[in-house]
């Protein structure tokens, strides 16, 4: 008992419950009707106002363009870097305020750099999926092209780059019209500055690259895929039979039918609908991606050839069945 009570102090200090103190936030009853008052005013006087990084007093841009080369690691002449930054708008702004002060300066702007960067994306992104599709058609390839050169890809593309805040323009934010103008000028500017090679490559590594986890025939609209397969069919000397092989809720709003296509007993595609003619559609469209070697278990994309690709030669589409 002498020892239980030695060691009662301790076991008292260890059960000890200590109050937890939580502090209460105090928020005065006047700051959410005064924050919603200012927002109120704000929107009233048509939101809040953002100006361009050029117009703080500590921006240097001349380290804003050596920047901009060492994080893309190209060596970009200055000059020809600043042009492809000055939009022709800038330039039109600048104009008016130098007649007003007496002054002559000539500026150049980037539609000139812009042009040949186009020309020659346009150009390496073609010829570059001729040869990682050799079997997709002319007008796919062009759907592909008319995709990654869109407005909308080499906006999103500049954007991620870094441009917005170095552009030249007479409206800020800039429009997405400025962005992908501004990325064609820069590919001009690699172009004037470095080797073919080194700009395709500068093209595969930012524009070509967008195609990562994408659907290629997605970019290819066929209006009619059963006239287009049985064009490639009658070619091969074959004749193309769609077979009705499976149907399930059929008179209800959950029906779902399965045809198949067959060429000489064998078939070499399915599809799903919940009507025939739709079932029918789908597999043509598998067939045809069986053709062009875009079916959804395709190798990925190879985004790794070096140099400017040549043009692939006809290849000869063929059907083999599964």
């Amino acid at each position: 008992m002498a020892l239980i009570r030695r060691f009662m102090p301790l076991f008292s200090k260890v059960m000890r419950v200590y109050p937890i103190t939580v502090q209460s936030q105090k928020i005065h009853r006047w700051v959410a009707p005064t924050l919603m008052e200012l927002k109120r005013r704000e929107d009233k006087l048509g939101g809040k106002k953002t100006y361009p990084r050029n117009t703080y007093l500590e921006w240097n841009l001349e380290a804003e363009l050596f920047a901009f080369g060492q994080r893309l690691n190209e060596d970009f002449d200055p000059d020809l870097l600043l042009q492809a930054f000055t939009d022709r708008s800038y330039v039109i702004k600048e104009e008016i305020q130098q007649k007003k002060m007496g002054i002559d300066i000539k500026m150049n702007d980037n539609r000139e750099l812009a042009k040949k960067g186009e020309e020659f994306m346009s150009h390496y992104i073609k010829t570059y999926l001729e040869s990682v599709l050799p079997k997709f058609p002319p007008e796919g390839i062009k759907g592909v092209l008319k995709h990654l050169t869109s407005e909308a890809v080499l906006a999103n593309i500049s954007l991620h780059l870094g441009t917005k805040d170095i552009i030249l323009a007479s409206q800020y934010p800039v429009e997405e019209s400025i962005l992908a103008n501004t990325f064609k000028a820069i590919v001009g500017v690699l172009l004037e500055t470095s080797a073919e090679e080194r700009t395709g490559r500068f093209v595969r590594d930012f524009v070509i690259t967008q195609l990562q986890g994408q659907d290629i025939n997605e970019f290819w609209q066929i209006d009619d895929p059963w006239s287009l397969l049985n064009t490639f069919v009658e070619k091969d000397g074959g004749k193309l039979e769609p077979r009705l092989i499976g149907e399930v809720g059929k008179n209800t709003l959950l029906a779902c039918y399965q045809v198949g296509l067959y060429i000489d007993r064998k078939m070499i595609s399915s599809g799903y609908g919940e009507t025939v003619a739709t079932a029918k559609e789908m597999a043509a469209r598998a067939a045809l991606k069986k053709i062009f070697g875009t079916e959804d278990h395709m190798k990925p994309i190879d985004f790794k050839l070096e140099g400017l690709p040549k043009t692939a030669s006809q290849t000869r589409y063929q059907i083999s069945a599964s």
